[in-house]
């Protein structure tokens, strides 16, 4: 409610709505009787470490971007993709069979930084709307951190539950959930709106 409803209602930018959850945490541990010194301190290293990681990671993927800008690199993947002569469904497919491969072995941060803004000059040319294919991205990043071999979401899981379950029982229950979000994929695909009507009415002109 505090960082995604003041982003929503206009009242902070994603910066200060960040403040004001970390706020509304400070508030939920004092409730929950949590809100000791050791853990703060401890709270803050973590977040200090964390922000230190992505900045490189920021640094790491802006300067990749900058020199493969400045190589060509975005114009050789849109002649590319203009030369091979493909329709807008299969460009979809093609792009997000990609970034499916890439999420078993990088973490979301690397693909959207580094991986995405490769496709989206390509986005006016094959006339797809960006809230569509992010939303598509952020489906197709789930169904990949689901799928065997390298489900990340089952190590996850199998790292907090080391000796309460089998990584082969995690797999199998992941099957489920997996094909869910791979038809909600198809849902979106067909009914377009599903992404589109939430921006639309937020930021209509």
């Amino acid at each position: 409610m505090l960082v995604l409803g003041t982003i929503l209602a206009g009242i902070a930018t994603p910066a200060e709505a960040a403040a004001a959850g970390a706020f509304g945490a400070l508030i939920l541990s004092w409730f929950y009787k949590t809100l000791k010194w050791q853990n703060f301190k401890e709270s803050v290293f973590l977040t200090a470490k964390t922000t230190a990681m992505i900045m490189w990671l920021f640094i790491g993927s802006w300067t990749f971007s900058s020199v493969f800008s400045y190589l060509g690199g975005h114009e050789v993947f849109e002649h590319f993709f203009t030369s091979i002569n493909i329709s807008t469904w299969q460009f979809l497919v093609i792009t997000q069979i990609i970034i499916f491969l890439l999420g078993w072995p990088l973490e979301w941060t690397e693909i959207l930084i580094i991986f995405v803004p490769i496709f989206l000059p390509l986005l006016e040319v094959f006339g797809v709307n960006p809230y569509f294919f992010a939303m598509l991205i952020a489906l197709n990043l789930q169904t990949s951190f689901l799928t065997p071999p390298m489900a990340m979401s089952a190590y996850y899981l199998k790292g907090v539950q080391k000796t309460n379950v089998e990584l082969l029982d995690i797999f199998r229950g992941i099957m489920p959930f997996l094909a869910i979000v791979i038809f909600a994929m198809f849902l979106m695909y067909m009914f377009p709106s599903i992404a589109l009507w939430l921006p639309e009415t937020l930021f209509a002109n």
